[in-house]
Parts: structure tokens; C-alpha cells; sequence
């Protein structure tokens, strides 16, 4: 079962597929979204507002968005251990 993740403005993204949520700052990250941006592979979740996380996803694509990364950290492991209680991720 997908376990979305709110990335701000009930953008919502699968967490199975991230890979890293990292601050916008540094030059390499500002790289990697300006290829991301060049290939299409950018996906804009700010609705307008200064990018204050980068979501790195399988498959090379990227999410921008507007929360902080310890917010998105912090609604990540909360849907996953709400998904642990209810026992949906046994294997």
C-alpha cells in the first residue's frame, strides 16, 4: 500500500519512493535541481513560495517544497509508524 507523505498545500508524494530530503542551499543541490529542471524530471510543489526542501525520489525525479526538511521528516515517520500500529506493514 503507497504511504503518501503532505509535502505542503496537500501536495501529496509516495514515501516509498524518496530517496533524501535535503536543504536547497548548498551548490550541488542547486545543480541537481537545475538538471532535474532541464530533463523535466522537476516536479513543483511551492505553489509560488521559496523552496526550503528538496525531495530526491527514485528515478531521478525531484520535489520542491515549501516545508522545512525536519517537517517533512517528521510527517514521514509519523505516517509510517501510524502505518506500523495498524500492522499494515508486515511482510
Amino acid at each position: 500500500m503507497a504511504r503518501m507523505v503532505n509535502v505542503g498545500f496537500w501536495n501529496l508524494v509516495n514515501s516509498d519512493k524518496f530517496v533524501s530530503v535535503v536543504a536547497p542551499d548548498a551548490a550541488p543541490i542547486k545543480r541537481l535541481v537545475q538538471h532535474a529542471r532541464e530533463e523535466n524530471r522537476i516536479i513543483d510543489a511551492t505553489q509560488g513560495r521559496r523552496t526550503k526542501a528538496v525531495i530526491v525520489c527514485e528515478g531521478g525525479y525531484v520535489v520542491l517544497s515549501s516545508l522545512q526538511p525536519e517537517t517533512l521528516c517528521r510527517r514521514y515517520n509519523a505516517n509510517n509508524n501510524t502505518m506500523d500500529e495498524k500492522g499494515e506493514l508486515d511482510e
